[in-house]
């Protein structure tokens, strides 16, 4: 049985671009992969950022953290478990100034855990979250995708394959603003034709 995880990012609501591409994805996704499963992470209100409490808290041993490290380390291990669960991830990616949307930096730094996203060798770093494959539905105004000014597709296309991920493909709904018509029905064939 495949599991897919849906990460969602944009603050638009109903009104999110990458949300209707998401939407897209998952619905190709399930009618290809007979009794899959969907599990939802909805960022869009949020993702506490890492800080010094965060450090100590995923860094102790569970037995040994106080209830206040155990409460910190619970949210990062979920998401961290939720990743590790799954086959495949869509990963919603509205451009905002040119990257990442906070809360998406955010959930990739709770999950950039040594030992438990990847690892150093004397060959350099080794992502341990293999056998995956991400999809992510890139939406933007006025950036395009892999142009010069794109911080976001280039960057997290770095983390998954840092972590391991390599199998990734983009769909883009990029530079909206010029014509927004036909660059949704273009992001929306090229999800039609994402292999299964």
């Amino acid at each position: 049985m495949t599991r897919i995880l849906r990460i969602e990012t944009s603050i638009k609501g109903d009104a999110s671009v990458s949300r209707k591409l998401t939407d897209r994805i998952i619905a190709r996704l399930t009618k290809t992969h007979s009794g899959a499963t969907v599990a939802t992470r909805d960022l869009s209100e949020g993702v506490p950022q890492i800080d010094g409490a965060w450090i100590g808290a995923v860094f102790t041993p569970a037995a040994d953290r106080t209830p206040e490290q155990a409460q910190i380390a619970a949210y990062s291990d979920a998401l961290l478990d939720e990743v590790k669960a799954a086959d495949i991830l869509v990963i919603a990616l509205p451009v905002y100034n040119f990257g990442l949307p906070a809360q998406l930096k955010s959930w990739i730094d709770h999950l950039a855990r040594k030992g438990e996203t990847f690892t150093y060798t004397e060959a350099g770093p080794k992502g341990l979250l293999e056998n995956k494959r991400a999809i992510v539905a890139l939406s933007s105004d006025g950036t395009k995708i892999g142009s010069e000014i794109d911080f976001a597709s280039g960057y997290l296309r770095h983390m998954l394959g840092f972590f391991g991920i390599t199998d990734v493909d983009f769909v883009a709904a990029d530079q909206m603003v010029f014509d927004p018509e036909a660059t949704l029905k273009k992001a929306e064939a090229q999800v039609d034709a994402l292999a299964a």
